[in-house]
């Protein structure tokens, strides 16, 4: 089977309702398309968001922390270590500081020594803290050792989490999970960060319910450039109700209102903070943050979001933003090493499963999301825990049509005490086990999944939304497009397709393609990252692209950003 993409438009869909003068015919066609049809389905706002009385535990949950707040109690934040955990615990604290809490503080497991998660082996070291409530954040759901562990101690556990449960949950005092079985909370793609702002929510309205004034004039909202950065970063659907908190935390973003780690995250990425989007979240912003998790302590990481001195807040991005060019290093050199396991991958190969003694656990999710880029296969790549352990950790990433944690879930049905632990989602999942297992899990892991594929699932598809006129693809449009909507995972960016004749291409960067396209009399920059090859570009091209404003000439230019190209 080849390996090259297909570009298929998407079916038209008509939009309906009032729209703006202003919003172009083509963004309108854009939103119709993702299933809004109608402006105030393309730009939901807080005021439609769901409740958080609906979510299963919630009044549990307030009564916890109303205990906390009024007992003085010391409430330790359980981070995970990537930047929805990291942006979920900046939330959760700096929520809980603005709604009265004296003592609350966090930690984070050390990924190498700990693992995942609440784990029996952290809750011994948080022993040392002495906390009174245990509050997890974007994980808990699947510790069910470390949460009896906590209990055990005589510690409160609040687990809020968004990952899919098991059968049975942990013995927790309260879970707020979107996605627990019989939850009807209908904001099930909610990533951690969502969940902790949600919970906050609730508990500043079950206070303003009693008269504490300690919730007078608490602005939450001030939060969302947090939950905006984790919600994007994590790679949630971005629904209804995660485009609204997104779309608000980037309108705060580019008032200059974040708070000052991400304006310094910001800086230190070269970004300009009012025109930013969601992309730079995912490719500048959210990466600066996961960098720390991978390779050093996420502390670093929560603590410049959680300062609020801005010096303080520089200095810790500037740190994140080194962390990070090594992250990149480290995880060029696997890549490479990946590929060439992998070189070519038919019609045969239903998954890859890799595993390199010398890897590090922090950076094998990225390998395992470039394998996919490149081999559209679901991919779990493994590395050691810590140096010379039998214990691997897994990282799976998948391909529509396959949803990775239960594929794992089936593999620990049929063979119960393969896998020691797992957790995830449809996209995204995680694991461990013994290295004497491996070869048997692998096994398992092929044959499960293969029984799963089917040539549609394989063909590896780029969206397009079809045609724009040549004389339409301007400055206007081009703004309308990046600011228009809140784009990501499940509501992609807009992307158009139409043929170009090739009038000039060169190398730039040392592997970028930059062209000059021509259609219908008109002239357009354009630019593929990555794209540049020696071999001699064709007259014509079919282009998937989308307009973006040229920042480099600035004005009113604009420029293709070349997403895909194919002999026309």
């Amino acid at each position: 089977m080849s390996e090259q993409p297909v570009i298929r438009r998407r079916a038209e869909v008509l939009p309906e309702g009032e729209w703006s003068a202003e919003v172009p015919d083509a963004l309108r066609r854009v939103h119709a398309a993702r299933g809004s049809r109608m402006p105030e389905q393309a730009w939901p706002r807080l005021a439609d968001l769901p409740s958080p009385e609906s979510l299963l535990d919630i009044d549990r949950a307030v009564a916890l922390l109303h205990d906390a707040l009024d007992g003085d109690r010391h409430i330790v934040i359980s981070s995970d270590f990537d930047c929805d955990g990291a942006t979920a615990c900046a939330v959760m604290l700096r929520g809980l500081k603005m709604l009265g809490a004296k003592r609350v503080s966090f930690a984070v497991p050390d990924r190498m020594r700990h693992g995942y998660g609440l784990t029996p082996g952290f809750v011994d070291e948080l022993a040392a803290l002495q906390p009174d409530l245990v509050i997890t954040v974007d994980h808990g759901i699947a510790c069910h050792a470390g949460i009896a562990e906590a209990r055990a101690h005589g510690w409160d556990v609040l687990v809020t989490d968004h990952h899919l449960p098991g059968e049975t949950l942990p013995a927790a005092n309260a879970i707020v999970d979107p996605n627990r079985h019989g939850d009807p909370f209908p904001g099930k793609s909610l990533a951690g960060v969502g969940v902790a702002f949600y919970v906050l929510s609730a508990l500043r309205a079950a206070m303003r319910v009693r008269n504490d004034v300690r919730a007078n004039g608490v602005d939450l909202s001030s939060l969302l450039d947090l939950v905006a950065v984790g919600t994007v970063a994590d790679l949630v659907p971005l629904d209804a109700c995660n485009r609204a908190l997104v779309a608000a935390g980037l309108r705060r973003l580019r008032n200059g209102q974040g708070c000052p780690g991400l304006r310094a995250l910001i800086e230190v990425a070269g970004r300009d903070a009012a025109r930013l989007g969601t992309g730079d979240i995912a490719f500048s912003i959210g990466p600066r943050i996961n960098a720390a998790g991978r390779l050093d302590d996420m502390a670093l990481g929560i603590r410049c979001l959680a300062t609020d001195d801005p010096a303080e807040a520089r200095e810790l991005a500037g740190v994140l933003h080194e962390i990070n060019a090594a992250r990149r290093e480290v995880q060029d050199g696997m890549v490479a090493e990946a590929l060439a396991h992998v070189p070519q991958v038919d019609g045969d190969v239903a998954a890859l499963c890799l595993f390199d003694p010398d890897w590090h656990p922090g950076v094998i999710g990225l390998v395992a999301s470039k394998l996919v880029e490149r081999h559209h296969r679901p991919t779990l790549t493994f590395a050691r825990s810590e140096p010379g352990s039998s214990a691997l950790r897994g990282s799976a990433r998948s391909i529509p049509g396959v949803h990775m944690r239960d594929v794992i879930a089936r593999i620990d049905t049929l063979h119960p005490g393969l896998i020691d632990r797992f957790g995830g989602h449809a996209m995204a999942a995680g694991l461990s086990l013994d290295e004497s297992k491996w070869q048997q899990f692998r096994e398992a892991f092929v044959a499960i999944v293969a029984g799963q594929l089917n040539a549609d699932v394989l063909e590896r598809v780029l969206w397009s939304d079809g045609s724009l006129p040549a004389d339409g693809i301007d400055h206007r449009l081009a703004i309308a497009l990046r600011d228009g909507g809140s784009w990501g995972q499940a509501y992609p960016e807009p992307a158009f397709d139409d043929v170009f004749d090739v009038l000039n291409s060169r190398c730039v960067g040392g592997k970028h393609l930059s062209l000059e396209l021509g259609r219908d009399g008109r002239r357009w920059r354009a630019i593929q990252f990555g794209g540049w090859t020696e071999d001699p570009l064709p007259s014509r091209m079919r282009v998937l692209y989308r307009p973006a404003p040229d920042d480099w000439k600035g004005g009113g230019a604009v420029q293709l950003m070349v997403i895909h190209r194919e002999p026309a």
